[in-house]
């Protein structure tokens, strides 16, 4: 297992993994040092630092920079999320750049329509971030959900950035984001 770090204009993301399967990401972090302690314990305490998967690395360099990607060729490492989560992980992939879908939509599209909150509950925990799009998820009134501090801010950075206030895709000015972690100045 290899960990890499690279700075964007999200902050440093971390990216593990081994091969060309990624076991997990963490981006938007002040330093390099926060976003290898954002990792999980295992992985942090089981990987070598390396030059591992240039190629992703550059395109989240990318992305965070506004270029589009859907990243849907990436591999993930799922065998932590019981099989509806990875149908929920799967539908949440195949949302397109510059749309978003609804808790339930996502539910729908894994087969349980009923299952918004397990949608809910395993975006919050999404391992692959970027990757797997969960900021392009929302609740049905179009609002970003039950997140806190630094996760709301950068969800809302991102929509707001990716998608405007209105949803349609079109680049806007990117807000500037406050000194404090989860603040929107």
């Amino acid at each position: 297992l290899c960990v890499a770090t690279v700075e964007t204009d999200l902050g440093w993301i971390a990216l593990a993994g081994s091969g060309g399967t990624v076991a997990q990401i963490s981006f938007a972090r002040g330093s390099q040092k926060a976003a290898l302690a954002a990792l999980d314990r295992e992985i942090r305490d089981g990987a070598r630092a390396c030059d591992w998967n240039a190629s992703l690395a550059a395109r989240l360099v990318d992305f965070a920079a506004g270029a589009a990607d859907d990243f849907r060729d990436v591999t993930l490492e799922l065998h932590m999320l019981t099989p509806f989560q990875q149908r929920i992980v799967e539908a949440c992939r195949a949302i397109g750049y510059g749309q978003t879908r609804s808790y339930g939509q996502v539910a729908a599209a894994a087969g349980n329509p009923r299952a918004a909150r397990a949608v809910g509950n395993t975006m919050a925990a999404n391992r692959f971030a970027l990757v797997v799009p969960c900021h392009r998820v929302v609740h049905s009134g179009g609002d970003t959900g039950r997140l806190s501090g630094a996760a709301l801010a950068r969800k809302r950075l991102r929509m707001l950035e990716k998608y405007g206030p209105g949803g349609d895709g079109r680049r806007r000015k990117r807000p500037h984001v406050g000194r404090k972690a989860g603040t929107l100045a």
